[in-house]
């Protein structure tokens, strides 16, 4: 019987909730590393080339490689004034 989306749902258990906080964890140290490399190098180009550089290199593995392109499509979508690719908290009104 192929899997459904609601058999992806389940209990709670340990092992879940501990690595649900592991990648929390490293989301929250990739945001510190982030945060620190812009505080070092500034918000110029030179800053936020490295920071998402240097976080993803931080955090090892496929977490780091999504941490590092996440970061580098948000800086160029951003810069090239593609907003709608981020979220955005304001309501537009048609």
């Amino acid at each position: 019987m192929p899997e459904t989306k609601a058999a992806s749902i389940g209990v709670p258990s340990v092992a879940g909730m501990k690595d649900a906080f592991t990648s929390f964890a490293v989301g929250a140290g990739g945001g510190l590393a982030y945060a620190l490399a812009t505080g070092i190098f500034g918000n110029g180009m030179l800053g936020l080339l490295i920071a998402p550089v240097l976080a993803g290199s931080i955090v090892k593995g496929s977490r780091g490689t999504a941490l590092a392109t996440i970061a580098g499509f948000m800086l160029f979508a951003g810069a090239m004034g593609m907003g709608s690719a981020s979220a955005s908290t304001t309501q537009e009104t048609i």
